[in-house]
């Protein structure tokens, strides 16, 4: 007789499930949040992801998360200069909102405390997946955020940013944001803080017809802090979204970003840059279904790998059988600058409309030697002249926004990171 015993649980599954029974009573919610809690927690004793689980394959959770930080009270992150001047900032300092959030014409703000405690969020937090463990550690543990709700036809003069912010500790957060149709937004999602942390966070955008977004993510953990992320989106008819995603520090990421088109005529674009140095491991996984007609998308990732990093793109593109007329795309790019660093590329194409317009393609390189000469033989010198180099090849996809002011604002994120790491 065959017998499946339940693999020993590891230091930092035992820390969660623990943490758990220690912060319940703590936990804001009605009964069919709590049930939901119940069910993410589940999930997680049954184990973390390892890499026999396809989608984790590259990260293998259970293995890199080796220790899980205690929550931290005492903890006392401070708000930051927004990345874009002017933006009307709205901060979760250590996982908690504000209490009074500005006021900004056409927008609705709430705390997502608020919306726990009377359920109305529960719907919200179910997983998208039998693999969802980043959604199921966050539904387990968010105690706040925010849900704003951009009416119908506005267009926001600023940008509004969401400042995610830590000290230390675990913190938790979920940003649910429904846009109204024909409404034009940016939205800079603000990722940082300093010390010994976990943080999980799930953004989930809902665009209504004809609605343009811009959303910005811009991931500057410390190397002391593991970062598990997801970005989920609807996209409507004719709605337009751009994603910008900046990954610059973490010593554990994983980014998801789950796209759905739900109306004809919707049009998505990722656009990526990943800085990888020191010992980090950074994933960004994503799984896009087209499943409607008429619609498309394209991703363009761009990598610079340093030191012992290692990074990972999975990029999955579902066509399904009714969504004829599909125009999707997909490159990801990377730059390696060091023999110990490594990146995997896994795209992949699931199509079973027959008439679309559908292709993907990875490459992997070091610096042109020639290139590099061209510029030492005009009397730059090597560490400046390679510096322009990766600086190019990353810039050309910031270059590709709309905004200037947005432009200069990532260039100045990434000239910071080439200071400490170039």
């Amino acid at each position: 007789m065959n017998m499946h015993t339940q693999p020993q649980r590891t230091p930092a599954e035992t820390a969660l499930i623990d943490a758990f029974g220690d912060r319940l009573s703590l936990l804001p919610g009605d009964g069919a949040v709590m049930l939901k809690r119940d069910d993410a927690i589940e999930a997680i004793k049954h184990g973390l992801p390892t890499r026999r689980v396809e989608s984790w394959h590259y990260t293998d959770l259970r293995r890199l998360l080796n220790t899980v930080p205690d929550f931290d009270p005492a903890a006392a992150a401070k708000a930051i200069a927004p990345i874009v001047e002017g933006s009307t900032v709205l901060a979760m300092l250590n996982g908690v909102s504000s209490a009074k959030a500005p006021v900004v014409e056409g927008v609705s703000v709430q705390r997502l405390s608020e919306k726990l405690t009377d359920g109305s969020i529960a719907p919200g937090l179910a997983p998208y997946g039998s693999d969802d463990a980043i959604g199921a550690l966050n539904t387990a543990f968010v105690a706040d955020g925010y849900f704003i709700d951009i009416a119908d036809g506005a267009e926001l003069e600023k940008p509004l940013e969401l400042q995610n912010l830590q000290a230390g500790g675990q913190t938790h957060v979920r940003l649910p944001v429904r846009v109204g149709a024909g409404a034009k937004a940016v939205i800079v999602e603000r990722q940082a803080g300093e010390g010994v942390a976990l943080v999980s966070s799930v953004s989930q955008l809902v665009l209504g017809e004809g609605a343009e977004v811009t959303w910005l993510i811009v991931q500057e953990q410390p190397d002391t802090a593991t970062h598990l992320a997801q970005f989920k989106a609807h996209i409507g008819k004719n709605a337009k979204l751009t994603l910008f995603v900046m990954n610059a520090g973490g010593r554990l990421v994983r980014q998801e970003i789950v796209i759905k088109t739900t109306g004809e005529g919707a049009d998505f674009k990722l656009r990526g840059i990943n800085l990888l140095a020191g010992d980090s491991h950074t994933d960004v996984t994503m799984v896009l279904d087209h499943a409607v007609p008429h619609t498309t998308s394209t991703e363009v990732i761009r990598n610079v790998v340093t030191g012992k990093a290692r990074g990972v793109f999975q990029g999955r593109i579902n066509v399904h059988q009714y969504a004829q007329k599909t125009n999707a795309k997909m490159a990801c790019n990377t730059l390696l600058l060091s023999d110990d660093g490594e990146f995997s590329t896994k795209p992949e194409l699931e199509i079973f409309a027959d008439d679309v317009v559908c292709g993907h393609g990875a490459t992997v390189t070091e610096i042109d030697h020639d290139h590099l000469f061209y510029l030492m033989a005009r009397g730059v010198d090597e560490k400046t002249a390679r510096g322009l180099l990766v600086k190019a090849f990353v810039a050309e996809v910031i270059e590709e926004m709309d905004d200037e002011t947005i432009v200069e604002a990532l260039e100045a994120r990434l000239d910071e990171w080439f200071v400490t790491h170039g």
